[in-house]
């Protein structure tokens, strides 16, 4: 993934030894219809003990920034509706809700 450059992913270390307290998973998709790309967040995750204290905020900030500087016209997220704080926090980042999401499981 770290390879590819249609892809990002970051991770947030704290101290000497690197210990990782949270990451994010950015793609940057291709349209057809629109001009420019869209991005995509695929997997974000902070450490318990480290939420609260501006990390996701800070990483979230950078990929929109990463978004912005590759030309998107949006960035999304797919949230499940059980996981409300994480909705929370994407509504305080100014992200809306989108009506509908079909998914075909393969396996």
């Amino acid at each position: 993934m770290t390879a590819h450059p249609d892809e990002r992913l970051l991770v947030y270390e704290e101290g000497t030894e690197g210990r990782i307290l949270a990451f994010i998973s950015l793609h940057f998709i291709p349209q057809i219809a629109l001009e420019g790309d869209f991005a995509r967040i695929s997997y974000f995750a902070v450490e318990d003990t480290a939420r609260n204290h501006g990390i996701g905020r800070e990483m979230e900030e950078y990929c929109t920034q990463l978004a912005r500087e590759r030309g998107c016209h949006l960035i999304e997220v797919h949230c499940h509706t059980r996981r409300r704080k994480a909705h929370d926090f994407y509504f305080r980042q100014g992200y809306t809700e989108s009506p509908k999401y079909l998914i075909k499981k393969l396996k």
